[in-house]
């Protein structure tokens, strides 16, 4: 298949990609129909798809002001829908996932551009395709109840 403008996801949780490889603007999609892609807010069709696993267990994430794990750093267990309200913090440039899959998003109250992350180091978000403008405002759990 060399393009896909539809899906229909079954069960489970997916990230669809506008790029190949994993790469640019990330959509996450759940159960349920999705006609086109501009019903997911993207334009074009997807170009490549991961599945984000099942998890149960505890969340557990540090997020930091800056690159590298610099600056302010605070320990996340639960969904934060605004970090400037909540910690003060104006930026966040780097993350370490210990526990659990998370969605990150650009604006405050889980909107814009998201990405995912899974358990891992994230030192530096302006090494991962989207520029040294970027930065996360808004943070949320995936859950067992999104499946």
């Amino acid at each position: 298949m060399s393009r896909c403008y539809s899906c229909r996801v079954h069960s489970g949780c997916f990230m669809v990609y506008d790029h190949a490889g994993y790469m640019g603007n990330q959509y996450f999609l759940r159960r349920g129909d999705y006609p086109d892609c501009m019903s997911v807010g993207m334009s074009g069709y997807f170009r490549s798809c991961r599945m984000i696993p099942m998890y149960s267990g505890s969340y557990r994430m540090r997020i930091y002001e800056r690159n590298n794990f610099g600056g302010q750093m605070y320990e996340m267990m639960d969904d934060c829908d605004n970090i400037m309200d909540r910690y003060r913090m104006s930026n966040c440039m780097s993350c370490n996932v210990m526990d659990g899959h998370w969605l990150m998003y650009e604006q405050p109250h889980y909107r814009g551009r998201m990405m995912y992350f899974r358990p891992g180091e994230y030192r530096s978000f302006s090494n991962m395709g989207w520029g040294s403008g970027m930065r996360f405002m808004s943070m949320r759990r995936i859950m067992d109840s999104w499946y």
